[in-house]
């Protein structure tokens, strides 16, 4: 039977299928960090079960971090607990620990890849629900719940009922200035927070194939915030050349044994999806949120839609509005902006960085802009400083963090003020989501920096034109 990518690797991971039940499916990669794992840490030694295979299970602290003086203790007394709790449980079961001054020490979803945590045809869980990142990879991986982490910890299994399996196509070549963060916006605003429910979702067509792994990443990333239990990309040469020879991936006789496997990690021609969509590449423009979803989101040069053009209740689209001031028919172009955010398990790559330095070179921050540039590892801080940078950031008055999730959401210091607008990189724009009563704008690393400099919202391409031109 012609199977696809998705059925290939979870059926290849099923010990036992239950009647009329779950699937239990071993877990190659298991990742945790401080928030979502003390409680299931709590659950194993009330059971004295332990942890069966420590060394499929990664652990890294990012939620609760501090992005500034990291040398100091940190001040919150919950977030200090729970990184010091990850630190004995991690200690106390013979698991790796990357907490703060590690030298590999990151956001969970961008240290995993960096490392070769993350492998083509591996099943990855995370108690985090942008583990779909590694999908990026032609993996299998899905956010988990804490009693779901102390299963997993316990047994290196959990149990799941298979997904459905949605193929997503989109055609063509992306148009100047688009980026996969851009692709992943169109999407999720053709189909809604709520259209991938259910489905495992598989990014197919040449967008996705000319796309670097951090594209992909970026793309999978956002697959949970349509309603999908995750999304992945089919392995090629893009992804062989960038897991090769990191500390984690399989060396000399194991690679090719590896290799073997992975090049079979591919839909067959004639397998069938549950559904399947189709997108034209040249009918995508760089993308901007405008209400409290990640599916309220607009080409930057169109202007807000009335609720009567849009699906849903008309009543909960205006308090939407109400809740951003906003009102129906207005453009987002030129709309003030407080804050902006580059990073997070979205956009904290070294290639994120680029593009924003791209746009700011030349350039100065503007005045009433609070903006908040944080690298998603150490390892990203470092391409930062080595490929000179940080220092067009600097010049253009922008200063560098310390990694950790920062303003992607309200668990650390990194919060923007009630009423404030941000215009960010990271996933999600619900109400209070980067702090309460906190209003935020999603988009590419272009259009952040181009907020960034202009202190407004602006579509990047004019800034870039402006470039082409003088150069």
């Amino acid at each position: 039977m012609a199977k696809t990518l998705f059925d290939k690797v979870w059926d290849s991971h099923v010990v036992r299928s239950l009647e009329d039940g779950p699937d239990v499916l071993f877990i190659d990669r298991h990742m945790v960090h401080e928030v979502t794992s003390p409680v299931a840490f709590r659950g194993i030694k009330a059971r004295r079960s332990g942890v069966i295979f420590p060394d499929r299970t990664f652990a890294t602290a990012d939620h609760n971090t501090p992005t500034k003086n990291q040398h100091l203790p940190v001040e919150d007394p919950l977030s200090a607990n729970q990184l010091k709790a990850l630190e004995a449980n991690a200690r106390e079961y013979g698991i790796s620990h990357w907490g703060l001054g590690h030298e590999k020490n990151g956001i969970v979803h961008v240290v995993g890849p960096e490392y070769g945590i993350t492998l083509p045809g591996a099943t990855i869980v995370c108690g985090d629900s942008h583990t779909s990142t590694h999908g990026a990879f032609g993996a299998i991986a899905f956010g988990i719940g804490t009693s779901e982490v102390e299963m997993v910890l316990a047994t290196q299994c959990i149990m799941q009922p298979k997904p459905k399996k949605m193929r997503i196509n989109i055609k063509g070549e992306l148009t100047f200035g688009v980026t996969p963060k851009d692709v992943a916006l169109y999407i999720i605003s053709k189909l809604t927070t709520s259209g991938a429910t259910g489905h495992f979702v598989e990014y197919a067509g040449q967008v996705f194939e000319n796309m670097t792994m951090e594209g992909r990443m970026t793309v999978c990333n956002l697959s949970i915030e349509m309603g999908a239990r995750g999304g992945m990309i089919a392995p090629d040469e893009k992804t062989f050349d960038y897991i090769r020879g990191r500390e984690f991936t399989p060396k000399g006789a194991d690679w090719d044994k590896a290799m073997l496997y992975w090049e079979t990690l591919k839909t067959d021609a004639d397998a069938v999806f549950d559904e399947e969509y189709n997108f034209e590449a040249s009918d995508i423009e760089p993308m901007i949120t405008y209400g409290t979803n990640p599916g309220m989101g607009i080409g930057i040069s169109r202007s807000i839609p009335h609720a009567e053009e849009v699906a849903g209740g008309v009543s909960t689209y205006r308090k939407s509005l109400g809740y951003m001031d906003f009102n129906e028919g207005e453009a987002m172009i030129g709309k003030p902006v407080d804050y902006v955010f580059i990073g997070s398990c979205t956009n904290g790559r070294i290639e994120d960085f680029r593009a924003f330095a791209s746009i700011v070179k030349g350039r100065k921050k503007a005045d009433n802009v609070v903006a908040w540039l944080v690298p998603g590892s150490h390892k990203v801080e470092r391409a930062i400083k080595e490929e000179g940078l940080l220092d067009i950031l600097e010049e253009a008055g922008f200063e560098l963090r310390e990694p950790g999730c920062s303003a992607c959401l309200a668990m650390n210091d990194d919060k923007v003020p009630a009423g404030k607008y941000a215009v960010s990189t990271s996933n999600r724009n619900f109400e209070g989501r980067q702090g309460p009563g906190s209003r935020t704008l999603l988009a590419s690393p272009y259009s952040a920096a181009a907020a960034a400099v202009t202190g407004r919202v602006t579509d990047p391409r004019e800034l870039l034109k402006e470039d082409a031109v003088l150069a």
